[in-house]
């Protein structure tokens, strides 16, 4: 949900973490030096010190897991015995849990592109997606919106699909006009073949 890079979830600390306000701040990044060393970093760029909303309803669940399972300290995320997560360590146990869960094939890093995808799919602009993953430039934020123009124009595709197998009226009355069945999947309305009504009232009209 929060598109989070790797390096920036586990640089996480408690304070980091606003449970009232829905809000994480980045500010920092971690990255695991060939020696096994975790390294504190900041940002590579000033998009990615930020502040991302998630969902109210994760919140108790946040607020569970930090009073039940996290060690008291800084830290926000940490491993069974206290100390910072490690990818290697972490890996492991990602790779038993998706193998549980019937997803094998799923990379921690496609959460992000999820993440990423549902947000462009809320109708958020390139600058809000821009902002949210931390993004300097268009190039990559783009992919997402992309994504989700690929899935509107499968969805029209579906929707003229509809329209051309719209069921027969019932026996012994004229089948609707093709232009009718196109009116009625796209207005919710039905118009007699002929005539130059306006529909009244429609779907578009509705809250839905």
């Amino acid at each position: 949900m929060t598109s989070l890079r790797w390096g920036e979830l586990v640089a996480l600390r408690r304070h980091n973490i606003d449970l009232d306000t829905c809000e994480i701040r980045i500010v920092e990044t971690t990255a695991q030096l060939d020696s096994g060393v975790l390294q504190p970093e900041t940002p590579k760029s000033q998009a990615g010190r930020r502040t991302v909303a998630f969902p109210a309803d994760l919140a108790p669940q946040i607020r569970w897991h930090l009073e039940r399972f996290a060690e008291p300290g800084e830290s926000g995320l940490v491993g069974p015995k206290g100390a910072r997560l490690r990818r290697s360590n972490f890996h492991r146990i990602w790779v038993k849990a998706c193998g549980t869960a019937g997803a094998a094939d799923l990379h921690f890093h496609d959460l992000r592109h999820t993440g990423g995808t549902l947000a462009a799919a809320t109708g958020a602009s390139l600058k809000e997606l821009m902002a949210r993953l931390g993004h300097s430039s268009t190039r990559a934020a783009l992919i997402y919106q992309h994504a989700t123009r690929d899935r509107d124009q499968a969805i029209a595709q579906a929707l003229g699909e509809l329209a051309r197998h719209v069921p027969e009226r019932r026996q012994g009355r004229d089948q609707r006009a093709p232009s009718e069945c196109m009116i009625y999947c796209l207005c919710g309305t039905h118009v007699a073949p002929g005539t130059a009504r306006t529909p009244t009232r429609s779907l578009l009209d509705s809250d839905h």
